[in-house]
């Protein structure tokens, strides 16, 4: 069985057992944890993401969705490690991939993956560094590039508006095969609804554990208002247990 939350007419669906807190807290030794390359090919967890690819990739048979957005209602819902592996997902199906950190209030990317936050998207925004200087290649992982947030900023939200972050923008989608941000909680700030219009689509986090539902009403209300193109909710936090015989089959292989 599997849950969706429809959104004009599209879902997109998972459900698996997330490891965030585990991930976060062990960043800083070993990227893997929590991470599709420290998961069994065939675990539940890896199934779901190959499953959000292939709806992602059917949504869009004629333009296919070159950027995505991943926000979420509330912070701790587990959106910034369902980009990451999102992010990893593409790779390992042979695309381009890069992950933009565009959360720099609380950014967890660099940490996730084991990189430096020294140069980032403010440095590149704020005309610092160039995009070459920032941009990471992934350690034991193909064709997977990280922009980390770098410096906080004082004004997140005029930097993803401006000028420079539109020109940055384009021309990630010029030169890769998918971009995938990770961006705020859409309720607590006003970063994601600036970036949202700009991209080819968003998928909104919904943790079962931890969600606030009528947060995650308001998060859907408010990017449709800036007109973000809403691709489906991706449901977080769902104990194995309640997946019943799946979560069994997928133990066996």
């Amino acid at each position: 069985m599997t849950e969706a939350f429809h959104t004009q007419g599209q879902e997109v669906v998972a459900r698996y057992q997330s490891r965030r807190s585990r991930a976060v807290r062990d960043a800083e030794k070993d990227y893997d944890i929590g991470i599709l390359g420290g998961l069994e090919s065939h675990s539940p967890a890896v199934e779901a993401y190959r499953l959000v690819r292939t709806n992602l990739q059917y949504l869009a048979v004629d333009k296919p969705l070159r950027s995505i957005m991943i926000t979420s209602g509330l912070p701790g819902e587990g959106k910034s490690l369902t980009a990451a592996n999102l992010a990893l997902s593409f790779a390992n199906a042979g695309k381009t991939t890069v992950l933009v950190e565009a959360d720099m209030r609380r950014p967890v990317q660099s940490a996730l993956f084991g990189l430096a936050n020294v140069y980032g998207l403010s440095a590149v925004l704020a005309g610092s560094c160039t995009l070459n200087e920032a941009l990471q290649l992934v350690p034991r992982a193909k064709n997977l590039w990280v922009l980390p947030a770098g410096p906080t900023p004082p004004n997140p939200a005029e930097l993803l508006g401006s000028r420079r972050a539109h020109e940055l923008f384009a021309g990630l989608v010029n030169d890769y095969e998918v971009v995938i941000y990770d961006t705020p909680p859409a309720v607590m700030v006003a970063d994601p609804l600036v970036l949202a219009p700009k991209v080819d689509g968003v998928i909104l986090v919904v943790s079962a554990e931890n969600s606030d539902h009528v947060q995650s009403q308001k998060a859907k209300e408010a990017l449709e208002k800036v007109g973000a193109r809403i691709l489906g909710v991706i449901l977080n936090d769902v104990p194995l247990k309640r997946m019943g015989y799946y979560a069994r089959y997928y133990r066996r292989r």
